[in-house]
């Protein structure tokens, strides 16, 4: 007999492990098959270990499911994990596309919760009794807000502009000037709408330059829709012009043609007071005569993700009856976010403290200056012995496709690690739990607490702890 097949011969049945205390005390917790798939898999890892080793020592069947149940323990707790898992955000960049974009204010947890916890009156008019709309939610908030005649919420800012467009222009033109072509996340560009919508885009202008007489000669009979794209992710300065909604609005009213104008990131409040770039609110575009405005919930509105369109009430009305909008139509845990996030600005001032992505761009130096004093002492408190803890001047950003050009100042917490490269502590910190991600320069790792909260600071100096204490062992 070889000696591969008397050391396998101690090796335990699945059915022996699986009959275990310890594993009966997985099972109360754990699907049985992902139990079963992880006993497999570690008596296969120990039954190689045994056939590729040279020491014919002879082994315990205890110490083999003992080493077993080890195995087991952390494979059922990496299958359990959470695909979808906690991070904390130290980059800097505020409304951060890969990390979920806009953080959810109380009242807007509080209404999920309330919404997921229980049935709710999503299509249920309370006060008759009968079939209501989803849509009259957060109708009456949003008109109130905008000044618009109606309103409507779908469920992102692309699928807002593919059902308007579609709504206003299928078979038919849509006048848009070649600067404002751009290209959203994920490879997803403007054009691309068009063409899902069934319109067909008529370019106008230069990258540069669009002027009013540009729209005004590219009218024809086959013209249905004057389209302003702002241009929140990128900007072209220089020897520039473009024409306003303004503008294109009085043309509009003497063509008899709809202007929509598509914001992106739009918002409710002017952030300019604050250091940051002046850019267009909903109430600005509305007032200047756009028939449709649309624009993301969950960029510098601070809420869900949502495409959330305003306008003349005719326009909007035929929105909601065309069938495309059923298939983009909002849930009810997004209508439950966006209706208490709209409700906080209501006093303006007081959703500059509320709404958390507001919170964060608006945070004054000083301010973010003492939370990362406080960071890099909890940090050396806690992880002082591995990584070497400095202070840096840099620059946020807004993130998000959001106010390109603004780099609003911040202090950043600096790590240098001891025993670790810089990747290989990067690359740690998102295993974690919660993970932990922040920004890489000059073989350092740079924390900025502007996108921290201050009761995630010491956590983040535990997790930090605890990588670099699990290099060491």
């Amino acid at each position: 007999m070889s000696k591969e097949i008397a050391k396998l011969r101690q090796m335990p049945a699945v059915d022996e492990v699986l009959r275990t205390e310890q594993i009966a005390a997985l099972l109360q917790k754990h699907p049985r098959v992902l139990v079963v798939e992880s006993i497999r898999e570690a008596l296969d890892e120990i039954r190689n270990d045994l056939i590729n080793e040279s020491d014919s020592r002879p082994l315990e069947r205890d110490v083999l499911i003992s080493d077993a149940l080890q195995g087991v323990y952390s494979r059922v707790a990496q299958k359990a994990r959470p695909a979808l898992r906690r991070v904390l955000n130290a980059t800097g960049v505020v409304l951060h596309t890969n990390l979920g974009r806009s953080i959810l204010s109380v009242s807007a947890r509080e209404a999920v919760s309330q919404v997921a916890q229980n049935y709710c009156n999503l299509e249920l008019n309370l006060a008759s009794g009968k079939r209501g709309s989803r849509y009259s939610l957060v109708e009456d908030l949003l008109v109130r807000l905008t000044g618009a005649e109606s309103a409507l919420v779908v469920n992102n800012n692309a699928g807002a502009v593919l059902l308007a467009v579609g709504t206003l222009a299928k078979g038919r033109s849509v006048i848009v000037s070649r600067g404002q072509l751009v290209e959203i996340g994920g490879s997803f560009r403007i054009p691309d709408v068009m063409e899902q919508s069934g319109a067909r885009l008529v370019e106008v202008g230069t990258t540069n330059k669009t002027h009013l007489r540009d729209y005004r000669r590219a009218i024809d009979s086959e013209t249905n829709l004057l389209l302003h794209v702002h241009t929140s992710n990128y900007r072209i300065v220089g020897f520039t012009h473009e024409t306003s909604v303004k503008e294109l609005a009085e043309l509009g009213g003497e063509t008899g043609l709809p202007v929509m104008s598509d914001l992106g990131s739009g918002f409710l409040i002017d952030l300019s007071p604050f250091g940051l770039p002046y850019e267009p609110t909903v109430q600005e575009t509305v007032a200047d005569g756009a028939d449709v405005v649309t624009f993301s919930g969950d960029k510098l509105l601070g809420g869900p993700q949502a495409g959330i369109i305003v306008g003349r009430k005719e326009i909007i009305d035929r929105m909601k009856k065309n069938p495309l909008t059923r298939a983009l139509r909002a849930d009810k845990l997004t209508l439950a976010a966006l209706q208490a996030t709209l409700r906080e600005y209501l006093d303006p001032e007081l959703a500059l403290h509320t709404v958390p992505t507001l919170r964060m761009l608006t945070m004054d130096l000083g301010e973010i200056e003492q939370k990362a004093t406080r960071l890099a002492g909890l940090i050396r408190t806690e992880a002082g012995d591995y990584l070497n803890v400095s202070l840096e001047n840099g620059a946020s950003q807004v993130g998000g496709g959001a106010m390109p050009t603004a780099d609003p100042p911040t202090v950043l917490v600096a790590l240098r690690p001891h025993e670790l490269s810089v990747e290989e502590l990067t690359t740690r910190l998102r295993n974690t739990d919660p993970a932990l991600v922040g920004r890489v320069h000059d073989l350092k790792l740079l924390l900025d607490t502007r996108t921290l909260r201050d009761e995630e600071l010491p956590l983040v100096a535990r997790v930090l702890r605890q990588v670099c204490t699990e290099v060491t062992k």
